[in-house]
């Protein structure tokens, strides 16, 4: 996989054209033995490397379009694209109502000169930490092919269209984790930043409380390129930011529970190494967290807010829907107006308390996921028990970060050819400029320590 950066100097330097990267890029997506198939519900073939013949000739006369000027990027089925429908991972919408407009997104990613090459496969609705779609069929995680592995979710294609070369950089969606687990098990690099920061104008919604737009991508510095085009507000990143001296906080309680040994040991060892570099680990208990397993008990803003969304659908097309997403979905028709107030109430008094208790950290850390990238074909299986048992490890710590409406960062701690493993830095909202600085030097500090950075 390749940086954004380096995609940007070939390109400046006329090593490479626009257009040559947009052909590679395709050629993968259709390439009939390849992931293709499944990473992608619709390849934008035709005006991709119209795109990117338009990007070379602006280039040919000194003019760059913008800040991916050229660049082959990746969007999630539910983003807004004009004149088409917005699936989002399901089939309920493939003859209609097509969008009228792009999203904002959408919008900003083709001012910069992005060269949309496709629309990626996700778990219907986004509503699963695993990335399964009956739909359209699940991509392979990239590592351990053979064996089949899932590539978390709910940007499942948005990921492997990454590993796999496909695109440069993949846009997603986070509501509980949906950027950062499949980064995370795939081995990216994944950015939920604070959810005001870039719109959802024009995105289909799971939880309008705690959906983000977020990015995953090979690197720190391609997430905050990428953050930077698409938000509204942006951020100072000091790309040479020192750790030494740093106040990092291990947070301790149930998101320490049940890891495999390969997450367990080489989170330990990521903290062994921000510590050797100079930064100050310290565990750190943070009580109000303990309690968001129980505001969510009934299902929470996701089962409240997509149900409401989702109402008239099931009625009319039930039959039509993953079951497995249906009936999560369904789980908001018993929540009550008390039983939302009380959830909005708690959450921000949450909020307030995480705040004071990280008072003289600079940022907190904890595993991104408990485990490593169970197989597709043990979830699979009609008995659902190992998928919800599944589904709620992936989810338990990243859905920790958009309750709090924190800003947080996946970046892989893992070494070449071992299971993938993230290490998530994350902290409360509109920390993400200090967020995305402290990710450049840990990214550093791992890649000194041997580590798969990309």
């Amino acid at each position: 996989m390749r940086s954004l950066a380096s995609y940007k100097t070939d390109l400046h330097s006329k090593v490479t054209t626009s257009r040559r990267l947009v052909e590679d890029a395709l050629q993968r997506a259709t390439d009939p033995e390849g992931e293709g198939s499944k990473v992608f519900t619709k390849i934008y073939e035709e005006s991709a490397l119209a795109c990117a013949t338009a990007s070379d000739q602006l280039r040919a006369f000194g003019i760059e379009a913008g800040a991916l000027s050229g660049i082959p990027i990746s969007i999630k089925d539910l983003f807004d694209v004009a004149g088409e429908p917005t699936n989002g991972g399901s089939v309920l919408f493939v003859d209609g109502p097509n969008a009228v407009a792009d999203s904002v997104v959408v919008r900003k990613l083709r001012s910069a000169g992005a060269v949309l090459v496709g629309r990626t496969n996700m778990t219907e609705f986004a509503f699963s930490g695993l990335g399964l779609n009956p739909h359209y069929g699940t991509p392979r995680n990239p590592f351990d092919r053979s064996t089949g592995r899932i590539p978390g979710g709910s940007t499942s294609g948005g990921a492997v269209s990454v590993t796999d070369g496909m695109a440069a950089a993949a846009i997603g969606s986070d509501t509980g984790g949906s950027v950062r687990i499949p980064a995370a098990l795939c081995g990216l690099t994944g950015f939920k930043p604070t959810a005001s920061r870039i719109s959802r104008e024009g995105v289909l919604p799971l939880s309008t409380t705690l959906d983000a737009v977020g990015v995953i991508a090979p690197t720190v510095r391609c997430c905050a390129l990428v953050d930077s085009v698409m938000a509204d507000s942006a951020v100072e990143v000091d790309d040479g930011r020192p750790l030494g001296g740093v106040r990092f906080g291990v947070l301790k309680g149930y998101v320490l529970d049940g890891l495999d040994k390969d997450v367990a040991a080489k989170f330990a060892s990521a903290i062994t190494t921000l510590s050797s570099m100079g930064a100050i680990v310290e565990d750190i208990n943070v009580p109000s967290l303990v309690q968001i397993p129980q505001c969510n008990a009934k299902g929470g803003f996701t089962a409240a807010e997509s149900y409401a969304w989702h109402r008239d659908l099931l009625g009319k097309f039930g039959e039509r829907y993953d079951p497995r997403v249906s009936s999560r979905i369904a789980r908001g028709k018993d929540m009550s107006a008390a039983d939302y107030i009380e959830l909005i109430d708690s959450r921000g008094r949450i909020i307030k308390e995480f705040g004071h208790s990280i008072r003289g950290f600079d940022a907190i850390l904890m595993p991104t996921v408990p485990r490593i990238a169970p197989t597709i074909a043990s979830l699979e299986v009609p008995n659902d028990d190992a998928y919800v048992d599944a589904n709620l490890a992936m989810l338990r710590n990243p859905a920790v970060v958009n309750f709090i409406d924190g800003c947080a960062m996946s970046i892989p701690c893992h070494k070449p050819g071992d299971a993938p493993v993230g290490v998530t830095i994350f902290g409360p909202a509109h920390a993400d400029g200090r967020l995305l600085s402290l990710g450049i030097a840990i990214e550093r500090a791992l890649a000194s320590a041997g580590c798969a950075i990309n």
